[in-house]
C-alpha cells in the first residue's frame, strides 16, 4: 500500500507533539470551568492566562491585547464588523484586496448589504498590492484597510508595514489577516504597525477551532458577543481551554525555534544574510519556520516565505527574483 505524503500545509497542519501533551491534563483530568472561583478552576485559569503571554510573545505585544477566539474566521469577522459598527460615525469605506480569504471577502459583502462601501484592490501577477494604489484608493469616509500578510494559495507576502505607515498618517485603522503567516515568518505587531492581527491555531499546529485576535489598546471595536464578561468582556462564552493551552504552546515552540536559529543554529549574522546564506539557513532549521534578518535582500519576508514554500535556489538578482514569485527562480 502507497503511504500518502502529506503536503498541504496551507490547508491545515498536524498537532505538534509537544502541543499534545501540553493539552493531555485538559482533556484527562484539568476539566474545570476557568471561569469558577473554587479549586477547580485555579489551574484552568492559569493554563488560559499562560497561553495568552505565549501568544503575545510571538506577536510582541502584551497579553492584555490578545482575545481568544474560534479561529482565523471568526477573528476577521471580530475585526472588521467591530471596527465598522464601531466608528461608523466617522465613515463607510473600506479598503482590501481581491486576493483576500473569503473570511475577509464574505463580511466586506456583507457589510455592503448594510450601507458600507468596499474597494477591492488589484494584485499583480506575483498578488502583490501596490501600496500606492491603496493610497490613491483612501477617502475622507475611509475607516478601515484590511489586507492579508501572507497569502494562502501562493505564499505573497504583503507589504503590510509599508502600508500601516500611510493608514497611519490618514489616521485609519489597519487590519491584517496573519493565519498564514504566524509561526512562519515574522509578525511583530509593532514592525508591522498593525491596529488588529488575526491568526489561526491550525496553521500553526494547534488545533482547529482556535485562534486569536490582536487588539490594540487604543483601539476598541464594538463587541461582538454578549454574555457573561469572559476575555475582558469583549468576548463571551466558556473558554476553550484545552485548544487555548495548544495555541499558547504552537506559539511559544515557533517563538522559541526562532529565537534558538537567530542566537546559536547556524552561525550566520542574520543582519547581512544573502540569498545564499537563507538557503543554508533553510536547511538548518527545517521547513517549519521562515528567517529572521534586516539587510542582505530587497524584501527578506518575501525571500523566508518562498524557503518556507521549497524553493531551493534565488536567483542573484535578489530584489527582483524575490518580488517576482518563484517564476524567476533559475
Amino acid at each position: 500500500m502507497i503511504k500518502p505524503i502529506y503536503l498541504d500545509y496551507n490547508g491545515t497542519t498536524p498537532h505538534d507533539p509537544e502541543v499534545v501533551e501540553a493539552m493531555r491534563p485538559f482533556l484527562e483530568t484539568e476539566f474545570g470551568n476557568p471561569s469558577s472561583s473554587h479549586w477547580y478552576g485555579i489551574t484552568p485559569k492559569q493554563a488560559v492566562e499562560k497561553a495568552r503571554r505565549q501568544v503575545a510573545g510571538i506577536l510582541n505585544c502584551t497579553p492584555t491585547e490578545v482575545f481568544f477566539t474560534s479561529g482565523g474566521t471568526e477573528s476577521n469577522n471580530h475585526a472588521i464588523l467591530g471596527v465598522a459598527r464601531r466608528f461608523r460615525e466617522k465613515g463607510s469605506h473600506i479598503i482590501t484586496s481581491s486576493f483576500e480569504h473569503p473570511a475577509v471577502l464574505e463580511v466586506c459583502r456583507y457589510l455592503e448589504s448594510d450601507g458600507f462601501v468596499t474597494t477591492y484592490l488589484p494584485v499583480s501577477e506575483a498578488g502583490l498590492v501596490d501600496p500606492a494604489d491603496v493610497a490613491r484608493a483612501v477617502r475622507p469616509t475611509t475607516i478601515l484597510i484590511t489586507l492579508m500578510h501572507a497569502n494562502n494559495e501562493v505564499g505573497t507576502v504583503q507589504p503590510i508595514a509599508e502600508i500601516s505607515r500611510m493608514a497611519k498618517q490618514h489616521g485609519i485603522i489597519i487590519h491584517t489577516d496573519a493565519a498564514q503567516s504566524v509561526g512562519k515568518i515574522p509578525t511583530d505587531v509593532e514592525q508591522l504597525g498593525v491596529d488588529l492581527l488575526s491568526v489561526a491555531g491550525h496553521k500553526v499546529y494547534a488545533p482547529k477551532g482556535i485562534g486569536a485576535l490582536y487588539v490594540r489598546p487604543s483601539l476598541v471595536p464594538e463587541k461582538f458577543c454578549h454574555g457573561a464578561g469572559q476575555e475582558m468582556g469583549w468576548r463571551a462564552g466558556t473558554e476553550n481551554v484545552l485548544e487555548i493551552v495548544g495555541l499558547g504552546k504552537a506559539c511559544e515552540i515557533a517563538q522559541n525555534a526562532e529565537a534558538d536559529f537567530v542566537k546559536t543554529s547556524t552561525g550566520f549574522s542574520t543582519g547581512g544574510a544573502t540569498p545564499e546564506d537563507l538557503i543554508l539557513m533553510r536547511k538548518a532549521v527545517g521547513p517549519r519556520m521562515g528567517v529572521k534578518a534586516s539587510g542582505g535582500i530587497k524584501d527578506f519576508e518575501t525571500a523566508a516565505a518562498m524557503i518556507a514554500a521549497g524553493a531551493t535556489r534565488i536567483g542573484a538578482g535578489a530584489g527582483v527574483a524575490i518580488v517576482n514569485g518563484a517564476e524567476k527562480l533559475p
